[in-house]
């Protein structure tokens, strides 16, 4: 940040502003020139002195020059950069869990449900900045805690009346578009985007062929800033999608000519309201809307049961926030909840003949309400500490109540500027609303389970970190260990594809994550690299949702996602004649092998992607990408969902054209 005022020389110091952190600055200003001119530059975090949260940043142009990163249904920005994040079964997993929470601008989006949705919440081109964490939350946080992802939406204000197009073609016969346009004046600023896409191939296939792959969506987002005056900001995001998939089948569901699908809906508003009482006194308040859907319909003639899931979700409520920056303190207040209200119906359509056919709707409704309080203090200039907590009632099918006590401290080592970081503290995750009554549990009794009420999984949480800046490298090494209560997993009921969630009676999930990231090499790019060593571990029975009530196993079991060794490393460069390229290696040591008797892990796998553009005019850029580039096809996990098991992506090259305008 550099100050210029009238009659002083400039002064400059060097500033990291990351969310939950409170930098304070002093200028000390010398007779000089007349002048007055503040400079806020932004770029990637290298290290924040007060935060105990081991996070990532990955900024709109490196999801631009990673290989995928910038697909409508790709998770690349996240797996490439975030240790300890990996796809299994179409699902995300971080640290060896499902349930992450999504956020924009700071605002949780509620979502109750387990592994239900295969789509994205927001497409990668929207984002400005996401921020990622992974443990060590702050009390804000509550639910669904292996994963916190921050979206910073694009506004507007880095346009003028300016648009872009994309426009993708490539293998699978794929398109992936969008249209854009933004723009602002001195107060008010917005941003508007349609996207639309389809490919041949959608989900991971359970053999080596690709068959009755098809993936089609439409979606949008749109945003809406006005700053009123110095102390008010209002702030309008929304972003609605739209995906359609087709279940994969292996060589004999194709002959048969059976035709499952998954249809897909998300819409989700959000509206924010900042208002600053005196400099260091802010509050936000910010009312949310979200719905979300997910319909599975099985072919009538699939064997030996055909399976016809739908549900919705909706959820309406608020989160207000009160936070006070002093110059050693940086404390919080707020309260989040909302209610919600599930539609269920499940079909089931018997072709063994058995002549069974049942169909069953379901209508749920719940709600939770959070207040939380934590302050940051910075007792010497190296040294921070962070105490708070979070209350939580939730009320479904069950009652529960949670206390979530948080502290950390944030250690910097004078002169070398090693920044040592420690936390403990415990989460709460409300359970999803689903159930088993009537028709359906008497026929999950046929098939020897039962269904017991589903409980909130308690989680409890111990990590250090090391942050070492280096000339302008960072090295981050972090250690974390995870114990959980009625760990959140999913199971089928029978033959059929009706999933529904469980709990496990324990877990545990701990290893190391480093993380490298490089400065501009040059002025041209940088390399990262990012390496897990993970364990996740069950124990224990089924104490929540379906279950044959069979003795547990002795000892810790491998759970389906757990995969030991996972890396990424890469690079994006900008080149001579305005090209650029970007590239991702990635190895993991194999998921948990399930036809196995006793823990055992699949075969390592490798792949590699590459990609390379340049601007041919002024308006006008050309990218070739190679996803997958070796066509290395393996098989990735056996579990059960969509499918059963699941092979590597195929090789996948498209050309991709980047139009931007001016209105």
């Amino acid at each position: 940040m550099t100050v210029r005022k009238d009659g002083f020389a400039p002064s400059v110091q060097e500033v990291i502003i990351a969310s939950g952190s409170a930098p304070v600055l002093h200028f000390q200003l010398k007779i000089g020139a007349r002048a007055e001119k503040v400079t806020v530059s932004d770029g990637a975090l290298t290290v924040n002195p007060e935060q105990m949260t081991p996070t990532t940043i990955v900024s709109r142009s490196e999801i631009a020059m990673t290989p995928g990163a910038d697909l409508s249904n790709s998770l690349t920005a996240i797996t490439n950069y975030v240790p300890g994040a990996w796809m299994a079964h179409d699902q995300l997993h971080v640290r060896g869990g499902h349930q992450v929470t999504w956020a924009i601008d700071g605002v949780p989006i509620p979502n109750t449900n387990i592994a239900s949705n295969i789509g994205p919440q927001i497409d990668p081109k929207d984002i400005d900045y996401l921020e990622v964490q992974r443990g060590g939350y702050s009390s804000a946080y509550g639910d669904r805690t292996y994963g916190v992802f921050n979206v910073v939406p694009r506004t507007g204000f880095e346009r003028n009346n300016e648009g872009e197009l994309f426009s993708t073609f490539g293998t699978f016969h794929q398109t992936n578009d969008q249209i854009n346009f933004g723009s602002h004046t001195e107060k008010f600023a917005y941003f508007a985007s349609v996207n639309g896409n389809r490919s041949d191939y959608g989900l991971e296939t359970p053999g080596p062929d690709v068959l009755h792959d098809r993936v089609w969506g439409l979606g949008g987002m749109g945003t809406l800033v006005y700053n009123r005056d110095a102390n008010n900001q209002f702030r309008f995001v929304t972003s609605l999608r739209r995906d359609d998939y087709q279940i994969p089948n292996d060589q004999d569901a194709a002959a048969a000519g059976i035709r499952d699908v998954e249809r897909e809906r998300d819409a989700v508003a959000s509206f924010s309201w900042v208002h600053t009482f005196q400099p260091g006194l802010l509050l936000t308040i910010s009312p949310f809307y979200h719905y979300n859907r997910a319909n599975y319909d099985g072919d009538p003639n699939d064997t030996p049961i055909s399976t016809t899931q739908h549900r919705s979700s909706e959820y309406a409520g608020a989160q207000l926030a009160l936070s006070a920056v002093t110059k050693q303190h940086n404390a919080s207040l707020g309260m989040y909840g909302f209610g919600q209200h599930d539609d269920e119906s499940v079909g089931l359509i018997a072709n063994d003949g058995s002549g069974l056919r049942l169909a069953q709707n379901q209508i749920a409704t719940g709600h939770l309400e959070a207040v939380f309080l934590e302050d940051q203090y910075k007792v010497l200039p190296w040294l921070t500490l962070t105490a708070g907590g979070r209350l939580t009632h939730f009320s479904g099918a069950i009652s529960e109540n949670a206390a979530s006590p948080r502290v950390g401290a944030a250690v910097r080592i004078p002169r070398l500027n090693w920044v040592l970081r420690g936390f403990w503290g415990e989460y709460y995750q409300a359970p999803p609303l689903s159930t088993v009554s009537g028709p359906l549990l008497e026929y999950a009794v046929s098939q020897g389970l039962g269904f017991i009420s589903l409980r909130g999984e308690r989680d409890q949480e111990h990590q250090f970190g090391l942050t070492i800046p280096l000339r302008g490298w960072a090295l981050d090494v972090n250690n974390y260990h995870q114990r959980a209560r009625n760990y959140f997993d999913h199971n089928a009921i029978g033959d059929s594809n009706v999933f529904f969630p469980l709990t496990i009676a324990g877990a545990r999930l701990y290893g190391w994550e480093v993380t490298i990231r490089s400065p501009r090499i040059a002025r041209r790019g940088e390399v990262y690299l990012t390496y897990a060593y993970a364990h996740a571990d069950g124990a224990g029975t089924i104490s929540g949702g379906l279950t044959d009530f069979s003795p547990p196993a002795s000892g810790y079991f491998l759970l389906d996602h757990d995969q030991t060794h996972t890396l990424h490393a890469g690079f994006n460069f900008s080149l001579p004649r305005r090209a650029y390229a970007g590239g991702n290696l990635y190895y993991g040591s194999g998921f948990t092998d399930g036809s196995s008797n006793g823990p055992a892990h699949l075969q390592g796998h490798t792949a590699f992607d590459l990609s390379a553009g340049k601007a041919v005019a002024e308006n006008l850029t050309l990218s070739v990408t190679a996803l997958n580039l070796t066509n290395r096809r393996f098989l990735l996990d056996n579990s059960q969902t969509f499918g059963g098991t699941h092979y590597a992506e195929p090789r996948q090259i498209y050309v991709q054209a980047r139009y931007r305008f001016h209105r």
